[in-house]
C-alpha cells in the first residue's frame, strides 16, 4: 500500500492495516491514533513526529524505523520488533512494550 491510500482510507475511516507493507515509507507527522497496525511491517520507515497514540502495534516490524518525536501514548507494541529503531523524544506514556 502507498502512503497516499493509507491516509485516503485512514481519512475515509478505516481503521484496519493489519500487516499492512509499509517498509521504509516516509510518514512523517502522520496521523494513525487509534488505527490497528498488527503485524504491519514497517522497517526503516520515517514516523517522526507521528501520532500513533492508542494505535494496535502488536507484532509489528519496526527494525530501523524512525519514532523520534512520535506520539506512541496508550499504543500496544506487545511482541513487536523494534531493533535499532530510534525512539528518541518518543512519547510513551502507558504504551504496552511486553
Amino acid at each position: 500500500m502507498d502512503v497516499e491510500k493509507l491516509r485516503q482510507l485512514y481519512a475515509a475511516g478505516e481503521r484496519d492495516f493489519s500487516i499492512v507493507d509499509l517498509r521504509g515509507a516516509v510518514l512523517e507527522n502522520i496521523n494513525l491514533s487509534g488505527a490497528i497496525l498488527h503485524g504491519a511491517m514497517l522497517d526503516e520507515a520515517n514516523l517522526q513526529q507521528a501520532n500513533l497514540s492508542r494505535a494496535d502495534l502488536s507484532g509489528a516490524t519496526l527494525n530501523g524505523a524512525d519514532l523520534r518525536g512520535a506520539n506512541l501514548s496508550k499504543a500496544d507494541l506487545s511482541d513487536a520488533i523494534l531493533d535499532n529503531a530510534i525512539l528518541e523524544g518518543a512519547i510513551l506514556d502507558e504504551a504496552v512494550l511486553n
